[in-house]
């Protein structure tokens, strides 16, 4: 089995279960809720392309470069994906990334508790020596939330990679470190313990 195990990792907003062909419609109907496709700076499946898009990300599992989760509110619904992915088991390094959260979901907690069961297992119980983040330059939104979880800014990979529609995207790459963990899950539990 590849490094890291499947696991389901849950909190008080969200479940974060090992990604099924079983959640295509729920994941589907998530992706519906906002357009989320249209969004030109990042890539999320259409609802008639999720079935491809859950092989996909099932296919690199199975390579072991990827541990793909379908996220789930509190009351149960699905409300996007998200992985460990970029997974460097000799080296104890992954990025969480490839996520998406259908519009009703974001400003909600939700993604905050994703990214915090997240970097809790990685660091906690993988032992991980640093965690990746990665999103387009010009995707702001990305940007501040991956600030406002604590995470540094390592760099812009000029030119990094084509988007779907063919242009040229610089990749901003942050990360938080083993030893930045303790200070960053305190920050992290006092966000989540806000009133929303």
């Amino acid at each position: 089995m590849p490094w890291p195990d499947l696991v389901t990792l849950a909190g008080t907003r969200a479940r974060l279960e090992p990604l099924s062909p079983a959640h295509e419609s729920g994941l589907a109907d998530a992706a519906r809720d906002g357009e989320l496709w249209k969004l030109w700076y990042t890539a999320v499946p259409t609802p008639q392309g999720m079935a491809a898009e859950i092989r996909r990300r099932l296919d690199l599992r199975a390579l072991g470069s990827m541990l793909p989760f379908t996220v789930f509110d509190a009351g149960g619904r699905i409300a996007g994906m998200t992985t460990y992915m970029n997974i460097d088991a000799a080296n104890r390094r992954v990025e969480i990334g490839s996520t998406w959260t259908a519009r009703s979901a974001q400003r909600t907690g939700l993604n905050t508790e994703c990214k915090r069961l997240l970097l809790g297992h990685a660091f906690d119980a993988l032992q991980c020596i640093a965690v990746e983040f990665r999103t387009h330059r010009l995707n702001a939104q990305s940007r501040r939330a991956i600030e406002r979880l604590g995470a540094q800014l390592d760099g812009v990979l000029r030119a990094h990679q084509r988007t779907a529609d063919g242009n040229l995207r610089d990749t901003a790459v942050y990360s938080i470190t083993a030893a930045e963990w303790p200070t960053v899950r305190a920050h992290l539990d006092w966000l989540l313990a806000q009133p929303r």
